[in-house]
């Protein structure tokens, strides 16, 4: 059937989406979420599958409604029709109701479902059947090997000359956490390659690449972060500019709305971003807490070691430590803020946050052992000098200036501090109510906006004596942020 296109200016994530009149779809007997295959034959055939959706009214029935990602996709010109006819449902379907029903899926099973993620043949709920039924059924270690390997060759890989390419991850769920902005500089500067993609905050305050897009461009491809790896040794950038994991994003933006975290899943995204730099010795922590990810002794080691055998399969040789998750790590907390305590470690201030510096040199120093860069034992010792003479806060200016420097702000014009209503000693910091609270003061977004932390577990305090400060941009902001704060406090005292 020929129509014509009429473009809607929506976008829509990158789905492709078509419209019919009623009368229409009635005809062909089509419903909404049903698949058609739009071709446009001007010049350059091009075809794309889109999902369908119907409207009793706004179109007529010679007329096609494409959305703005549709419309682009099909290269449409004024006056012309397209050919539209049904689309079959991509033979990978099958197999997520084979894993629905229990069953373990092959490796080739597996790259069959992946191609049509990142091809985007898949519908909403088709994807969410398959998060589904990894999250019931589960995935075994090799069919988290193979989701693995799926997601890295359909998407982009940076393949390095150098024999050690090192890596970390850490699980999350700890605020503030900067610790590859530390390992980072002294691992380059001694001379190891740390080609590092690190993520945005999608339910914290601030992510790595969130910190470091308030010093430089954060966003390269990978021709450019090649570059600077032969200059620099490595850099710290966002995943998401290099197009590194493609169907891992789009899961996660499935997986998210209900928090649903497959074990598997979550092992197979982590493990795809350290094999698409090609990282082959990897440092993964994993934060231990009451409110982190991960919250019992037994759950950690049980990850741990699928950790260990996944990487094995995938040639990684890698570390796996449990860590202290109980509050957060740093004083600053919202990107600006957390930037300026990465600065303070870096420049080897006397106010440095010491959790933030102990745990970047205990980072760097197990990567620096497990690459045999210094014998067992003595690592920490390299990276404390290496941090400590300066040297890697040349590095950190070197790898700055090499992404695209940028002019810092100010901590936000509006501010108050919450003090102490009683004296004693800290007995607990809450992160989840320690991010939410940054999050209603506008981090990540407002990049300047969050909190600082002056009492960390342990500390005395006095009555009145300030346990944090809120900063914003908005006033509005840090009214909902200090309302939040009075009737959830964050500290046990």
């Amino acid at each position: 059937m020929l129509l014509s296109p009429k473009r809607i200016n929506i976008k829509t994530g990158n789905k492709y989406i078509a419209v019919l009149s009623e009368n229409t779809a009635l005809k062909l007997d089509l419903r909404a979420g049903d698949r058609i295959k739009v071709t446009n034959d001007c010049g350059e055939k091009k075809e794309i599958t889109c999902i369908l959706d119907v409207s009793e009214r706004h179109f007529s029935d010679k007329t096609i409604g494409l959305f703005w990602e549709t419309y682009e996709k099909i290269s449409c010109e004024k006056n012309k029709k397209v050919y539209i006819e049904i689309a079959q449902k991509p033979l990978s379907t099958a197999y997520i109701r084979k894993k629905l029903d229990g069953a373990r899926l092959s490796d080739q099973e597996i790259d069959e479902i992946i191609k049509d993620v990142v091809e985007d043949d898949f519908s909403d709920v088709e994807m969410t059947y398959f998060v589904a039924g990894c999250y019931t059924q589960g995935l075994n270690d090799r069919e988290t090997t193979a989701l693995t390997r799926a997601i890295v060759k359909h998407g982009s890989k940076l393949v390095f000359k150098n024999k050690i390419v090192i890596d970390k991850h850490c699980i999350g769920g700890v605020p503030g956490n900067r610790t590859t902005m530390i390992a980072v500089p002294i691992l380059t500067a001694l001379g190891l390659t740390m080609p590092k993609t690190s993520s945005r905050a999608i339910t914290s305050p601030a992510g790595t690449a969130d910190t470091m897009e308030v010093f430089c461009n954060v966003t390269n491809d990978a021709e450019r972060l090649k570059e600077i790896v032969k200059k620099a040794n490595g850099f710290i950038s966002w995943g998401g500019g290099v197009d590194l994991a493609a169907a891992d994003d789009y899961m996660i933006r499935v997986r998210h709305p209900i928090s649903l975290d497959p074990e598997g899943m979550l092992l197979a995204s982590i493990m795809a971003k350290k094999h698409s730099v090609s990282a082959n010795h990897v440092l993964i922590d994993i934060p231990l807490g009451y409110d982190t990810k991960i919250q019992t002794q037994k759950e950690a080691e049980h990850l741990k070691k699928r950790f260990l055998n996944i990487g094995k399969m995938l040639g990684m040789k890698m570390k796996i430590i449990l860590t202290d998750g109980n509050q957060p790590i740093g004083n600053g907390i919202g990107p600006l803020l957390e930037a300026l305590d990465v600065l303070k470690v870096l420049k080897n201030k006397p106010d440095a946050p010491k959790d933030l510096k102990e745990k970047g040199i205990l980072m760097a120093g197990i990567l620096l052992e497990l690459t045999g860069k210094s014998k067992k034992g003595q690592g920490s010792i390299l990276a404390r000098e290496t941090l400590e003479s300066g040297k890697a806060w040349k590095q950190m200016q070197k790898i700055i200036e090499l992404q695209g420097a940028k002019r810092m702000p100010k901590p936000a014009h509006f501010s108050v501090p919450i003090p102490a209503k009683k004296s004693g000693t800290v007995k607990k910091i809450d992160n989840k109510i320690i991010s939410r609270i940054a999050r209603l003061a506008g981090a990540p977004k407002a990049n300047q906006a969050g909190l600082y932390l002056y009492k960390k577990v342990g500390d005395h305090v006095k009555k009145g004596e300030w346990l944090m400060k809120l900063y914003a941009v908005r006033p509005e902001r840090l009214k909902y942020a200090i309302q939040f704060a009075l009737n959830n406090p964050a500290y046990e005292i």
